[in-house]
């Protein structure tokens, strides 16, 4: 049984110019933190957009999305930052929750679910412009 394809609200990709001006800008900058609390600051707001990537690469397939760019926004990202070691599990682990939080509770797409693709891409749209305002150049 296939799902039927859902209607979401705004841009089907609208955090995808927004991501991929974060991961050039990241690119082109190599982005330097002044300070360890500016550095804690910016990779908790990274944390929370790669979980944001992952509950909505999850919720948007739900929901009848083929081949999403969630997945890859993420990839482009974690090439963007080159984080190593315990850095780099950070952020796939904070993917990875977002995912499963929403797969342990959702087995078909409901109208919370389509509230929450909503409200997730809202957010992660304000999350990347906000990264790109104050850490790219």
């Amino acid at each position: 049984m296939q799902l039927a394809r859902a209607h979401f609200p705004g841009d089907k990709t609208a955090m995808r110019p927004y991501l991929n001006t974060l991961a050039a800008a990241f690119l082109a900058s190599g982005l330097a933190a002044t300070s360890a609390s500016a550095q804690a600051a910016y990779d908790d707001r990274l944390l929370r957009l790669a979980e944001i990537l992952g509950s909505v690469h999850f919720l948007r397939g739900l929901c009848g999305e083929e081949n999403g760019p969630w997945r890859a926004q993420m990839e482009a990202l974690l090439d963007a930052e080159a984080p190593t070691g315990d850095r780099r599990a950070m952020l796939v682990a904070s993917f990875n929750h977002g995912y499963r939080s929403f797969a342990s509770v959702y087995t078909h797409c409901t109208d919370a679910a389509l509230h929450a693709i909503e409200r997730y891409m809202k957010e992660g749209e304000a999350l990347s412009a906000e990264l790109v305002e104050r850490h790219g150049n």
